[in-house]
Parts: structure tokens; sequence; C-alpha cells
């Protein structure tokens, strides 16, 4: 996927280094868009193994309005592990416990998992319940009902709720755009993980235009990404470059089996990944 080795490349070739919250340090390039043209395959990164499965529940998980790892842990997603166990070790009721451990009382002890496993009011509950507006649900009426607004936005950045929240919304806002009987999506992300978070949420928001489209009767058209922050962490440096010298390999194609017009019905079996060939695996250490 060029698109994607480009960003990599503009990055470190024009990037600054810039200090980051986290202490890790990033090579940092402000302002960069991709568009992806849904009708070409489905963009996933070929140039390093992706782990779709978790790209998957966790987009059911945003859209169920839920915020606690237990159900991305229930179905063997880890991706959002790293913060609630930071808060736990940093508490009066941490045990030494190991991650896996930590984990496996999320997956075992309800009351556990209520405590330690929420993550606050981030993305799912934006989505579902931004003081009280259901902004997603709305969202895909108002696209059935008046296609040719201009309102079709879902916002996940809420100022009172970000001192809440584990870490406040790197994709922080998306809009919906109808034209010629194909739906378009534009994701505004505030900052952006090359390495680990980007190849993410391209394909995650490409998903989502996929099931938003089934569900009203459209065809999918073009995801177009933009970041603010774009950057690299120093310690993810030599991962990327490995990415740049791999040829990419043609995009596979993704199959939605399932015909409904409430997106509230899929499941993770509803989604088919065809024709996927990718380089190995590339791995990486997530800066919390």
């Amino acid at each position: 996927m060029q698109q994607y080795l480009d960003l990599i490349k503009t990055v470190l070739e024009k990037g600054t280094y810039k200090g980051d919250r986290t202490g890790t340090g990033t090579i940092s390039y402000f302002g960069y868009q991709m568009r992806f043209n849904l009708e070409d395959g489905f963009p996933l990164v070929t140039t390093k193994k992706v782990h779709l499965k978790s790209i998957i529940y966790e987009l059911l998980w945003f859209i169920k309005g839920d915020t606690n790892i237990k159900y991305l842990v229930d179905n063997g997603v880890s991706i959002w592990n790293d913060w609630p166990y930071k808060s736990y070790k940093e508490s009066s009721e941490y045990q030494g416990e190991t991650m896996e451990e930590f984990v496996q009382k999320i997956k075992e002890d309800p009351e556990f998992a209520k405590k330690w496993g929420n993550l606050g009011p981030v993305y799912g509950k934006q989505w579902r319940n931004f003081d009280g507006v259901d902004q997603f649900m709305n969202i895909i009426n108002e696209i059935k009902e008046n296609p040719n607004s201009r309102r079709l936005i879902v916002s996940s950045w809420n100022p009172k709720e970000i001192p809440f929240m584990a870490l406040p919304p790197c994709h922080s806002l998306y809009q919906f755009y109808v034209i010629d009987g194909k739906l378009c999506l534009q994701l505004y992300q505030r900052s952006g993980d090359i390495f680990l978070g980007i190849p993410f949420n391209i394909a995650s928001y490409s998903l989502l235009l996929m099931m938003v489209a089934k569900v009203t009767g459209l065809k999918p058209g073009t995801f177009v990404h933009t970041i603010g922050d774009a950057h690299i962490y120093t310690n993810h440096i030599d991962q990327v470059k490995l990415q740049i010298s791999r040829e990419p390999y043609p995009l596979p194609k993704m199959l939605i089996k399932r015909d409904t017009d409430n997106i509230l019905d899929f499941t993770y079996d509803d989604f088919e990944l065809v024709d996927y060939k990718c380089h190995p695996r590339i791995k990486g250490e997530v800066a919390v």
C-alpha cells in the first residue's frame, strides 16, 4: 500500500525531532493526508502482517458503546491492555501481578474487571452517548433520510470528559459524505503513531465505512485520512525503515457476508478477508 509507505518516507525526510508525553521521543510531521478508494481493494498494510482480528473486535466494541476491556480480552484482543494495567500497577491494590495475571483477573473476576478494566468515557461512550446524544445511530439515520447533509459528523473529542479518559481520543472526529450513490468518510486524527497505530486506523475506518454503506444501501467510496501530528517513535525507526524496503503486495478484498439495515447486528463472523498476502510481522513496543 504505497500511500502508507509515502507517509513513512515523508516523516523520515521532512519531520523534526519532538519530545512527547511518554518520554520516548518522536520524529513528527504536522498535517498529512492520504486517500484510499475502496474500489481498489481493502487498505490493509501488506509490508507487515496486521492483526485484523483486533481491528474488527475493537470496531465492534466502539459501535456497542463499550469502554471496558473485558469484551476485548474475552475475544483474545490485547491492544488496550497497557493503559488499565498501568493504572492498576500504580494503585495500592497492586500485588505484583504480571500483565498475564492481570488479564486473567479481568476475564475471571467481574468485579475486578468492572473496576480495573474500564478505560473511562473513551470512543464508544462518545459515539453512542455524547452528553446524552447517540451521535452514531443518529448519523446513520441522517444518511438514509438526508444524504446531502453537510453535518454527518461524529466527534469523540469531548473536552468535559477528557480528564476521565485513560487516553484522549487520537482519532477524534469523522465525517460522512454521499455522492453518486457512494458513501465516503473522512477521519481527522489529531495524533498518529505511524508504525503501530496508523495501519489499524486506516483499516478500522475503512471497515466502518463499508459497514455504514451496507446498512444505508450505498456503495463504499473513498476513505480520506487526515492526520495532525503524524509521528514515528524513535524506538520504531528501524521497523519503519524495514517496511519501506519491502515491496507492497496487491490489496486484499474485504467481504461483508451479512445483509442488514441494523449496524448493531454485525458480529465478527460476518467479515471475511480474501487474498491477503503480506510480509512477516514486525514487532514494536507501544509507548504508554
